[in-house]
């Protein structure tokens, strides 16, 4: 099955109203995940960008390679399985039973190799293995 993606003006007019330099963080980062996850299919949702495996069970949810938003107004990259993947360098933040989060704050956070490390074990994760 094909990814199916937003258009670029479709991502940016999504982006436009966040906080400062999130924007253009978030387009960035989007390009990231595009060339980390290349058959992951993007939409709006759950007031983020989002990236799943198209037809997964349970959809952008149980497919969930991980999202783009914003939260107290910092650009947070959220893996819903994140509990699950390797995180070595320790970027990954978060308590709760499953979700987790890495901040991107800078350029060099998007560019980090760390942030393509954790969307590929991301895209490669299972929830049903």
């Amino acid at each position: 099955m094909s990814p199916t993606r937003l258009t670029d003006d479709e991502a940016l007019a999504f982006v436009s109203d966040w906080p400062e330099d999130l924007p253009e963080l978030a387009l960035a980062l989007r390009k990231v995940v595009f060339k980390a996850a290349q058959n992951a299919s993007e939409k709006i949702a759950f007031n983020s960008l989002v990236y799943y495996r198209a037809g997964a069970k349970y959809g952008a949810i149980g497919g969930n390679v991980c999202g783009i938003g914003v939260k107290d107004d910092e650009l947070h990259l959220g893996f819903i399985h994140g509990a699950m993947l390797p995180d070595p360098r320790g970027i990954l933040q978060g308590k709760g039973k499953a979700k987790r989060h890495a901040v991107v704050r800078t350029m060099q956070d998007v560019c980090n190799n760390a942030i393509a490390e954790l969307i590929c074990a991301s895209a490669d994760y299972r929830a049903d293995d």
